[in-house]
């Protein structure tokens, strides 16, 4: 049976994915317990949790905060992106493995599988293995200096958010993009790989970036 902490962890971040709960938007310790029907003790521990997410900040003396990135923030995320990811996707066409594009192509499956309509559905899920194939192709593009520019960029609470904002046609397409970059890859065709991982990310910016 769920703890009373986890019942309000879960509550919360429903909220916050959901956008009941706004970026920025402040996260008093006792209209949470009251809305939530808790004492403040399972609150500020499932804040913690949240904070370790990185869907909430923790301010000294100022209480909790939903994170908040502005449309300039996620203006220089994409671009950061846009500039680098099809770079290193193009260079990993000519440096992958038969390994590498199995466990490739056994995540993007897992990916459609996982984040099919249905009651099935489970949006976070999406998040690791997403991660995971990415890092793989940053692997195989063994190209540091890249790796290192992208992790400074990507962060958890972003992706997270953009798979619970896709409507239903752009989760598919983002799904298909998965499984069409390794086709490129299998056949090795930088060109064609770094176009779909262009397209990828336009995709997401599309959701995530409103002028």
């Amino acid at each position: 049976m769920p703890t009373t902490t986890s019942r309000a962890h879960v509550a919360l971040r429903e909220s916050i994915l959901r956008g009941e709960l706004v970026p920025g938007a402040h996260l008093g310790e006792v209209e949470i317990a009251d809305r939530l029907g808790v004492s403040r003790t399972p609150v500020r521990e499932a804040l913690s949790r949240l904070a370790a997410e990185g869907l909430v900040e923790v301010l000294p003396h100022r209480g909790a905060r939903v994170v908040s990135f502005s449309t300039a923030d996620l203006d220089g995320i994409f671009d950061v992106r846009l500039a680098l990811e099809p770079q290193a996707t193009g260079r990993a066409a000519a440096r992958v493995t038969a390994a590498d594009l199995d466990a490739l192509d056994d995540l993007a499956h897992r990916m459609v599988a996982v984040g099919a309509p249905g009651p099935e559905q489970d949006l976070d899920a999406l998040v690791p293995l997403n991660r995971d194939f990415h890092a793989r192709l940053l692997d195989v593009a063994d190209a540091p200096a890249l790796s290192t520019a992208l992790a400074n960029v990507v962060h958890t609470p972003v992706v997270l958010r953009t798979f619970h904002a896709y409507d239903a046609a752009s989760l598919a397409r983002s799904l298909a993009h998965h499984v069409e970059m390794v086709a490129a890859l299998r056949v090795g065709d930088a060109d064609w790989a770094s176009a779909v991982m262009r397209s990828h990310i336009g995709n997401a910016r599309a959701v995530m970036v409103t002028r």
